[in-house]
């Protein structure tokens, strides 16, 4: 992973009107605490030194996925070429927490950018390997045309945000 493939990451995630966001490690949760609009639900995060704020409510029941209006999950590894973040699925739910409030706060390692889509089959042939059986790969908000104009969050979040720990 280079500086540019990040930059690459974020030109891709501005062209999907998708916010990108660099914090230190130290910083994320409150960062993430400042961009959750509440009730918001989450996936604890596996990263060293970050966690979510206390107003995230992990293990949500089925009421508070329906009632929440901020999904925070980790992303196993984002694809620069296409602003894609891949979401891992996990026997407490990550992808429905991804899926189904209005907005979704993606956080991934700055490492865990990969330049292309090569290299993200690589990464998940890899995650298979070990084990992983599912992964949603989301690229930027949710978008339809179908019935005439677009129009952004018709089965998805409509408000995407991603923080990029830089130290990780």
């Amino acid at each position: 992973m280079t500086v540019d493939t990040v930059g690459r990451f974020e030109r891709a995630l501005e062209g999907l009107e998708v916010e990108l966001e660099r914090v230190a490690a130290a910083d994320a949760s409150e960062r993430i605490g400042t961009i959750a609009a509440e009730p918001a639900i989450g996936v604890p995060l596996p990263f060293d030194g970050v966690s979510l704020p206390a107003s995230v409510t992990t293990e949500p029941t089925a009421a508070e996925l329906t009632a929440a209006r901020t999904g925070v999950t980790p992303v196993g590894f984002a694809i620069a070429e296409y602003g894609t973040v891949a979401v891992e699925s996990t026997a407490g739910g990550a992808e429905p927490i991804s899926l189904y409030p209005e907005r979704h706060v993606a956080v991934v390692a700055e490492s865990d950018i990969v330049p292309d889509l090569s290299t993200g089959f690589d990464r998940l042939a890899d995650g298979f390997d070990a084990g992983r059986d599912s992964v949603v790969f989301a690229t930027g908000r949710s978008a339809t045309a179908d019935m005439g104009d677009l129009v952004h969050g018709v089965h998805g979040p409509g408000d995407v945000h991603v923080i990029v720990l830089e130290d990780r």
